[in-house]
């Protein structure tokens, strides 16, 4: 069974500023390949951290917003994990949409 989820992730794209559209558009496409349906990219844009625990004082927010078996979740974690591009990620599931039609009559 399919559910939404939300997953926001910070990029690296220090020193390489004008290739965050280009690993976006690089994790849209795992995130299909792992059997995803993306709803919604949201592109926060580039934002300092509050304090830096790292090399990294700022860094690229990215939210996504699709739909996806349980599993899927395990497997772009442990990819994004992988992935040099991403420096750190979160996901929360979000609650299924009501029909349109029940919401209509509502």
């Amino acid at each position: 069974m399919k559910k939404r989820y939300e997953a926001l992730l910070i990029l690296n794209v220090q020193g390489k500023e004008d290739s965050a559209k280009e690993v976006v558009e690089r994790l849209e496409k795992s995130f299909a390949a792992e059997g995803a349906k993306i709803e919604q990219v949201q592109r926060l844009d580039k934002r300092q951290f509050t304090y830096t625990a790292g090399h990294l004082d700022s860094g690229y927010y990215v939210n996504f917003i699709f739909e996806g078996a349980p599993e899927v979740i395990e497997k772009l974690k442990a990819k994004f994990h992988l992935d040099e591009d991403v420096y750190r990620q979160h996901y929360l599931r979000l609650k299924s949409r009501a029909p349109v039609a029940a919401a209509a009559a509502a």
